[in-house]
């Protein structure tokens, strides 16, 4: 783990996104950065790895500002509305459209207590998290990854989506809840 991997807080260490700092600064999807606009960048220092982070999260807020997620105002950032949940259903749509040409199968979205099922074919591993791919033979979902079900992959699966968590149904044994 480098020190892109990690926040530090206190001296401690915790692992807060699969990409480093840099990269996060301009890419579609909800970011660790991203967090750390909404909460105002707490607790970041003025040296070391503190000071990466608030360049990161200037060059971040510029990045946002471009796609019309965010406004400045001074020094200060105003980020737009549901900034996560857009970025989020911006890097899902990009997503599932390339996996639509790729796997000639057409998107289902998952809408809150829908019932999807499918063959479990492989994670999708995005900047906003991992989603497993579920194949019906024509259509295909995408629905945020537990590791409960890596055992199952190959084989048939069902999700029902009831706000974030997701109910996971395998051998026909409804009611396991991530």
């Amino acid at each position: 783990m480098n020190r892109s991997d990690v926040a530090g807080a206190g001296g401690s260490a915790l692992p807060k996104s699969h990409l480093p700092i840099e990269r996060q600064t301009r890419v579609i999807g909800a970011t660790w950065l991203d967090q750390q606009l909404i909460s105002g960048g707490k607790g970041l220092d003025d040296l070391g790895f503190g000071s990466e982070v608030k360049d990161a999260l200037r060059q971040r807020a510029d990045f946002l500002t471009e796609l019309g997620l965010a406004e400045r105002h001074g020094q200060r950032v105003v980020l737009a509305r549901n900034l996560l949940a857009t970025l989020r259903g911006r890097e899902l749509a990009k997503v599932t459209q390339d996996i639509a040409v790729e796997t000639d199968l057409e998107h289902r979205p998952v809408a809150d207590s829908q019932r999807v099922s499918g063959i479990y074919r492989h994670s999708v591993m995005l900047v906003s998290g991992r989603y497993a791919m579920l194949d019906d033979g024509k259509w295909f979902s995408l629905v945020p990854w537990r590791p409960v079900i890596e055992q199952r992959l190959g084989r048939q699966i069902a999700a029902t989506m009831s706000g974030s968590t997701v109910f996971w149904e395998t051998d026909r044994k409804p009611g396991l809840a991530i």
